[in-house]
């Protein structure tokens, strides 16, 4: 009995303890500016690649860094195709246990850039900001 409970211990912190350092090594996608919030898109390796991509969406102050809250969060992804409708991929979101960020998956069938434009409504007030993320 013993022994059970102190290995369900050691898995506690050690699930605990990965947890936190797969957050602390979440690289930069792209980094956005609107108004009063930084807006992030992070990544463990810092870019998107065809297939499904695992993210998160960080909103921070850009007057003290600290994390804002903005409520209900959009990320919609485009890609211009000459002659034709640009391609549309829209993410799925749902907030972490962190306060202002968003886990999120988005899938890409191909390579090439991609016009992202993230919207929020909420606490913080409503906004919205685009940028071009490339798929590589």
């Amino acid at each position: 009995m013993l022994r059970t409970t102190s290995l369900i211990a050691v898995v506690v912190v050690l699930a605990g303890w990965l947890g936190v350092a797969g957050a602390a090594d979440l690289k930069v996608v792209k980094s956005q500016k609107s108004k009063d919030v930084s807006v992030s898109v992070l990544s463990e390796s810092g870019q998107w690649k065809p297939g499904k991509n695992e993210f998160v969406v960080a909103f921070t102050s850009t007057k003290d860094s600290g994390p804002v809250d903005v409520g209900k969060v959009t990320l919609n992804a485009s890609m211009p195709m000459p002659g034709m409708a640009p391609m549309v991929a829209g993410a799925t979101l749902e907030p972490d246990a962190t306060p202002g960020r968003y886990r999120g998956t988005i899938s890409f069938p191909d390579r090439g850039d991609r016009q992202v434009t993230v919207s929020w409504d909420g606490p913080a007030g409503k906004g919205s900001t685009k940028f071009t993320v490339p798929v590589r």
